[in-house]
């Protein structure tokens, strides 16, 4: 499952307050990735019959979360190791899981608005500390015609004060981040992390595939995204996870799991426009 690829943790944290993002390669065997592909089809299907089950990205793009038992390889990605020392070197030991989900960009989907995946909060803004993270795992090999995803390294600390509901800079100031902008292909197996404030967008899909993208959210202490998804497990799911990974988890334990509804409205509204 796992393999033994490594990458410095100081080295990601650098990465992290630097570029804003970085990336472990090979984290995954691809037998995994592919398990991992399955669950995310299945899930993206079940969400599509039901109302408020998906919230659009623009056109042919969706995203959907899920509770974590949806995700079978879910504990071994929040218990993967780099994933567990990176986000306690940003957030600190008491860091929690509060998203998990994807996003599916399809063909024809098209270059999003350059944004950030919510406003900056003030400790980022006043004393440039990292909040929360977001780690990707792809569920395909990315190529240049899929559509990839596109990040403005440094981009985390800009304030967003001018941003339309903190999120979406002002189309004339585009050119900064175009100017900026590194395209990421990551292969079956990588693992990457990133703030989720560094400036980023999906672009065109010229591709005849779709491109699935699992997304773990992660928060420090007090960071107030959880607020915003309420993930749950069953009971013998919370019985059987890891204790390292039962430790970071913020979900309600239930008998029976009821579909999330999407709560990204506003950004859905904006993305529509692209």
């Amino acid at each position: 499952m796992t393999s033994t690829a490594t990458v410095p943790v100081s080295r990601a944290v650098d990465d992290l307050h630097t570029a804003g993002i970085t990336a472990l390669r090979g984290a995954f065997d691809v037998p995994w990735v592919d398990r991992l592909r399955a669950d995310v089809e299945a899930a993206f299907a079940a969400a599509r019959q039901r109302e408020g089950g998906a919230v659009g990205r623009g056109p042919q793009r969706w995203y959907v979360e899920v509770h974590p038992e949806e995700i079978s390889g879910f504990a071994d990605l929040v218990g993967h190791p780099w994933v567990q020392e990176v986000s306690e070197a940003v957030l600190g030991p008491d860091w929690s899981v509060v998203e998990i989900g994807f996003d599916i960009p399809f063909p024809g989907a098209v270059d999003q608005p350059w944004h950030r995946d919510f406003p900056s909060p003030d400790e980022t803004k006043r004393d440039r500390r990292l909040t929360s993270l977001a780690f990707n795992v792809t569920c395909v090999d990315t190529t240049e015609d899929m559509g990839p995803f596109e990040i403005a390294p440094g981009t985390q600390w800009d304030s967003g004060e001018d941003f339309e509901h903190g999120m979406f800079p002002p189309r004339e100031t585009w050119s900064r981040f175009e100017e900026l902008a590194e395209r990421k292909y990551p292969q079956r197996g990588d693992i990457s992390a990133r703030s989720a404030l560094t400036i980023h967008r999906g672009t065109t899909n010229h591709s005849s595939l779709s491109r699935p993208v699992l997304v773990l959210g992660v928060d420090a202490p007090g960071a107030g995204n959880d607020a915003q998804h309420d993930p749950a497990v069953t009971t013998a799911y919370w019985d059987a996870l890891p204790e390292k990974v039962r430790r970071h988890l913020t979900v309600s334990v239930v008998d029976h799991l009821t579909p999330i509804v999407q709560q990204h409205t506003i950004e859905g509204l904006v993305m529509g426009e692209a």
